[in-house]
């Protein structure tokens, strides 16, 4: 063994408390921002005259109901984790799980949405003594698939509300027009594998050509998974429409039913917003909800109470289990992994003298 080798291996356990040191003060300083921020919200819904109407209802609401939003958020949550378990299924189920969860608080209190919670992800993989390489191959495949449940049902929900099945007001422009934006960004991604294998080969060097066979090879795997489905497939359903399921027994908690078809568009346009990178998405995805919902034609006060006890749920209930689940990877980061992304269990100091 080189000396220069010695000396990396020697160095690793540093680089690995530095990691561990780094991503915790990005979580910290995402759950500090999110909490300045609801705190500041929550002020202006008590206090400007306008909003007093909002605060009055969210006094008023029903803890029953209340109860079994808190109980889809969490069904939400452990349906990640399950569709996360899918796509690493040769990964340890606990360590899976932990990492899912951990992805969701760095998805919901640090900027730049879903991706604060892949780079955990990587940054878990590394420190694992993974392939980093395959753990994001692995992500994107799970990124596609979780959108896939999402485009189907913005589909499905918009033709069906289109076709006067589901209520809605402006059925064409406000269903037609989202559900067939869905079916043609499906049909998008399933038309990448055949254009990729008339452009270049693996393997060729150009930019786009590795772009297009990297993503040929991501939907291929994704529409594989769909072909043959297994069990923990229902947890990439349950995370989204546990979701929407939240929502709407927000609404009942107030007493209030709106259209089945107008809250899943709304909620699937008002998610648009979340892309801006504001910790926690306060103010901004809940504006973005309330905002699409009130276009759908339910009225303003109860879509405001609503959407704000929704996203209340949404962002702390992620947020606290992934803190814990983040806190307890931290004390494992010495354990070597077997999972798909490394064949065979490999040490930090096997992991180091590779790298070398």
């Amino acid at each position: 063994m080189s000396s220069t080798t010695i000396q990396i291996s020697a160095s690793w356990p540093e680089q690995r408390l530095d990691l561990a040191s780094r991503e915790s003060h990005r979580l910290r300083n995402g759950l500090v921002s999110a909490v300045v921020l609801a705190t500041v919200a929550v002020a202006l819904v008590f206090s400007l005259p306008g909003l007093q109407g909002v605060a009055r209802r969210i006094g008023e609401i029903d803890g029953g109901w209340m109860s079994v939003a808190i109980l889809l958020e969490l069904a939400s949550c452990a349906g990640y984790a399950l569709a996360f378990q899918l796509v690493f299924d040769r990964m340890p189920r606990r360590l899976a799980s932990r990492i899912a969860y951990a992805e969701m608080a760095f998805g919901a209190v640090v900027p730049a949405g879903g991706a604060g919670g892949i780079a955990l992800g990587a940054w878990i993989a590394r420190a694992r003594g993974a392939s980093l390489r395959h753990f994001m191959e692995r992500s994107a495949v799970l990124f596609l698939l979780t959108s896939a449940i999402n485009a189907a049902t913005l589909a499905v929900a918009g033709l069906l509300v289109a076709a006067g099945a589901l209520p809605a007001p402006h059925r064409m422009l406000l269903g037609l027009l989202p559900g067939a934006f869905a079916v043609v960004s499906i049909l998008a991604f399933l038309a990448i594998p055949p254009l990729a294998g008339r452009v270049g080969v693996p393997g060729d060097e150009r930019r786009h050509v590795r772009w297009l066979h990297t993503t040929a090879d991501v939907v291929r795997d994704s529409v594989r998974e769909l072909r043959a489905p297994r069990w923990r497939l229902v947890g990439a359903v349950a995370y989204l429409w546990c979701d929407i399921a939240v929502l709407w027994v927000s609404f009942r908690a107030f007493g209030a039913t709106p259209s089945v078809g107008a809250l899943i568009l709304a909620y699937q346009i008002g998610y648009l917003s979340n892309l801006l990178p504001i910790p926690g998405g306060v103010g901004v995805l809940d504006g973005g909800i309330a905002a699409a919902l009130i276009l759908y034609g339910v009225p303003a006060a109860p879509a405001a109470a609503a959407v704000i006890v929704y996203h209340v749920l949404a962002l702390w209930i992620p947020t606290l289990l992934g803190t814990t689940a983040f806190l307890r990877l931290r004390s494992t980061l010495h354990d070597p992994v077997t999972s798909e992304l490394s064949r065979q269990p490999v040490s930090f100091q096997q992991s180091s003298v590779n790298q070398a």
